[in-house]
């Protein structure tokens, strides 16, 4: 359960620009492993946000903590400027407004693509099926598949589904994209047609937080790199930074042992 009375680390003052993700003090246990240590972090609009660190310190927990796919246990969350509720309508209202992409694809399997696309804007947003259909089409030509529409998931490369899922995740009209991990499940041909797809959304200007593996997307896309290690984050700050001078002991380990493969 999350404090009601929790408020956040830096209240936005008047006037100020309001984050369109905000989490402050949040904390989240597995028993007594805590996976998330008083994070606190502001996304602004616009804002591509790489979390990298070593497994287990907490990055997948986090993406999946802002739209409450895990519960918390202390702390808030805010999606342009409304709390995240801890469930009922208006969390699935909020979660309408965020796109999620997963390590896997999490595609049903017995669905077209087309369907896959657009069963969420009809059952969930209530979109007519010819506007539902069109934008389905208009997306997967975006990520070079539109000629894949009335294929299944098992049709199709590893690559190809998660350019469908993000397809997907962008037929909702999504305020803000997590991606965790987007490819880490992919053979090393087929990461860089997803990256391309992250890349042009970042250049079209989509918030996004992006768990990611690899390094090169991080120096290159995001506008600030967070490095996560046991629950907390360690260090925040623009991508030329953290690479050449990275700040504390365990983010120039990491990055040692990284960048050295």
């Amino acid at each position: 359960m999350s404090d009601p009375d929790s408020a956040p680390a830096d209240p936005t003052p008047p006037g100020a620009v309001v984050p369109l993700v905000r989490l402050s003090h949040v904390s989240k246990y597995y028993g007594a492993f805590r996976a998330l240590d008083d994070v606190s972090m502001d996304i602004r609009r616009g804002e591509v946000v790489a979390v990298v660190g070593a497994s287990g310190s907490g990055k997948s927990t986090l993406c999946r903590t802002v739209n409450r796919l895990e519960t918390i246990q202390s702390g808030t969350i805010e999606i342009d400027g409304e709390r995240l509720p801890e469930e009922g309508r208006e969390l699935a209202r909020l979660r309408a407004d965020v796109g999620m992409v997963f390590q896997s694809f999490n595609l049903f399997p017995h669905r077209t693509v087309l369907d896959n696309i657009t069963l969420a804007p009809i059952r969930v947003r209530g979109i007519d099926r010819a506007e539902a259909e069109a934008t389905a089409h208009r997306l997967l030509e975006r990520v070079g598949l539109d000629d894949q529409a009335a294929k299944r998931p098992a049709q199709l490369s590893g690559g190809q589904a998660q350019r469908v899922a993000i397809a997907r995740a962008l037929a909702m009209d999504p305020k803000v994209m997590l991606f965790d991990e987007p490819t880490s499940a992919l053979d090393p041909e087929m990461i860089n047609e997803v990256l391309d797809v992250v890349k042009g959304l970042a250049a079209d200007g989509m918030t996004m937080l992006v768990v990611t593996h690899e390094m090169g997307f991080a120096r290159s896309v995001a506008d600030r790199v967070v490095f996560m290690d046991a629950g907390r984050i360690v260090e925040s700050g623009a991508p030329a930074d953290f690479f050449s001078a990275p700040d504390t002991e365990r983010a120039r380990d990491f990055l040692a042992k990284v960048l050295s493969h």
